[in-house]
């Protein structure tokens, strides 16, 4: 794991931090982890106008597994199981 060194750090920044650490009963270096990770997050998530172009893309591959044949992938056919369960 690697580690970071901040210098410099202002006062009051620090002082924030310190109170949210005690607040969430966490470690400064905690707190600080978590702030990093919700913004990193946030900058990697689709907006909407991203989403809404990825509609149609999801919407045919969606279509395209339904046509999928189990058979294709060794599977046997569900309705044969059904016969078969229903016989004994």
């Amino acid at each position: 794991m690697a580690n970071l060194n901040l210098l410099n750090i202002p006062d009051d920044l620090y002082e924030k931090l310190q109170e949210l650490a005690q607040a969430e009963h966490s470690s400064i270096d905690a707190q600080v982890i978590t702030i990093l990770q919700n913004a990193l997050a946030k900058k990697t998530q689709l907006t909407e106008e991203e989403r809404r172009k990825n509609v149609p893309k999801l919407l045919e591959e969606s279509r395209n597994r339904r046509r999928l044949n189990p058979a294709d992938f060794g599977l046997p056919d569900s309705t044969e199981l059904i016969r078969e369960d229903r016989d004994r």
